[in-house]
């Protein structure tokens, strides 16, 4: 059996992989939004939540996206791409991985009653079956806020040399 250091070295390792991951993708998600103009300023943004509310989206969200996301949808797709680019920075170089997994962990819920229901009937595991392009991100990102995903691989953690 390994010492229980070199345990502890490769749960961290996995940890930092992970966080660096999830990064890379909110990098690829928020970049596209970012440096083009279809998301924000053409309409994009409003394409995918009237999508949601056509039948994706819990009812009680059809009230907040209707009244609330719609009329300040130019705001909110300029907040969500450059969230989704924040959160994919800090999490690739390890920096404010804590805010920035709140951040992601709520943005992923919201994804989730907005775009994720599956009907009223539906049996409790089609519930959990439908979330799961939000459900892990958010389990993820839950991991990231509860260890220290800084440990390795981190500038923060480069820059503070006397944590171990």
């Amino acid at each position: 059996m390994p010492p229980a250091n070199s345990e502890s070295l490769r749960n961290t390792k996995a940890l930092a992989f992970l966080r660096i991951c999830v990064g890379i993708l909110f990098l690829i998600f928020g970049q596209y939004k970012v440096f083009g103009t279809q998301f924000t300023l053409h309409g994009g943004f409003q394409f995918w939540i009237n999508k949601f509310m056509e039948g994706d989206s819990y009812p009680f969200m059809i009230p907040v996206l209707r009244g609330f996301v719609l009329p300040h949808a130019t705001a909110i797709a300029f907040l969500v791409a450059y969230g989704e680019l924040a959160i994919g920075v800090a999490l690739l170089i390890g920096v404010w991985v804590r805010p920035a997994s709140l951040f992601g962990f709520l943005y992923m819920l919201s994804l989730l009653f907005s775009s994720n229901y599956p009907g009223a009937h539906a049996p409790l595991w089609q519930y959990f079956g439908a979330s799961l392009d939000h459900s892990v991100l958010a389990l993820c990102f839950a991991a990231f806020l509860v260890g220290d995903a800084t440990t390795a691989w981190s500038l923060q953690r480069q820059g503070n040399k006397t944590t171990p």
